[in-house]
């Protein structure tokens, strides 16, 4: 048997053992979990992936708060924004990077394309090609249209608000988008798949330090930066063990870093480097 072969196998198994319900209070996919109309389970879900970095206590919280804000029917509260009084709304909400002027004019932007495209899933597919390599091109178009709203009364083009908007077109490995599509496209274990028309396959794996490393361990990838192009290359090694939807192994891959099974000072210990590239 060769390696990777041997490499599949052992992913497999791990994806075949992950108890994907248990993990679900881990993990800011409960978010959308807890709507059932589409249109509040996307904007939920693209609120939830957009702040979902760093300590999980410390971003729930924040996800929480803004969420209690706009109460049963986010997506109504969303499109019925109150232009005038929403910043009095969210006044005092920060998150590490992002001020409450970031936060507010995040809303903002938010509510702007909804009142334009109807739902983010329109806005997405206005962009999306069966052609297409990857999501890579559409997911540029999508990030721009949020950019290239005009808002004089909110101060839009600060590091705090570019930060929830990261772009392929920039070689950022837009972690946190690919992790909103991940959850809207696939439709397996506990993602939601509420998006139609897009094959799993054109997804690129929502890539993060964990990741990085054990696919740079495991010969995915030679890139020693975790960019766009990192992520691609993973995906696409990933694609030849399932060429159907090579996100699967997302879970698996993350697991074993997130839980140190997986960390450069255990690296030969790892069920997997015996099977490395």
């Amino acid at each position: 048997m060769n390696n990777l072969f041997l490499i599949k196998q052992s992913l497999d198994k791990l994806y075949n053992e992950y108890n994907f319900r248990e993990r679900l209070s881990y993990d800011p996919i409960e978010f959308p979990h807890k709507f059932t109309e589409p249109e509040d389970v996307e904007v939920v879900g693209f609120i939830a992936s957009s702040f979902a970095y760093g300590r999980i206590d410390l971003f729930k919280a924040v996800i929480e708060r803004i969420l209690k804000i706009m109460g049963k029917k986010p997506y109504d509260f969303l499109i019925n924004l109150d232009i005038h009084h929403y910043r009095n709304l969210f006044a005092g909400i920060n998150y590490r990077f992002s001020s409450n002027d970031d936060i507010t004019a995040f809303i903002f932007v938010l509510h702007k394309v909804l009142r334009e495209y109807g739902r983010l899933e329109n806005l997405f597919k206005c962009n999306y090609s069966r052609d297409d390599e990857n999501i890579g091109k559409a997911l540029t178009a999508f990030v721009n249209a949020f950019l290239n709203i005009k808002n004089k009364g909110v101060r839009r083009r600060s590091g705090g608000f570019l930060h929830f908007f990261p772009s392929p077109e920039k070689g950022s490995a837009c972690k946190r988008l690919n992790l909103f599509l991940r959850w809207m496209v696939r439709d397996k274990d506990i993602d939601m798949g509420i998006w139609k028309g897009i094959p799993k396959n054109k997804l690129v794996i929502p890539l993060d330090i964990h990741i990085a490393r054990i696919s740079r361990c495991l010969g995915f990838t030679r890139r020693k930066s975790a960019d766009w192009f990192a992520a691609v290359e993973i995906t696409e090694s990933l694609r030849s063990f399932d060429s159907e939807d090579p996100l699967k192994y997302d879970f698996a891959l993350c697991h074993q870093g997130v839980t140190k099974v997986c960390s450069e000072l255990r690296c030969k210990e790892c069920s997997l480097f015996t099977h490395k590239l």
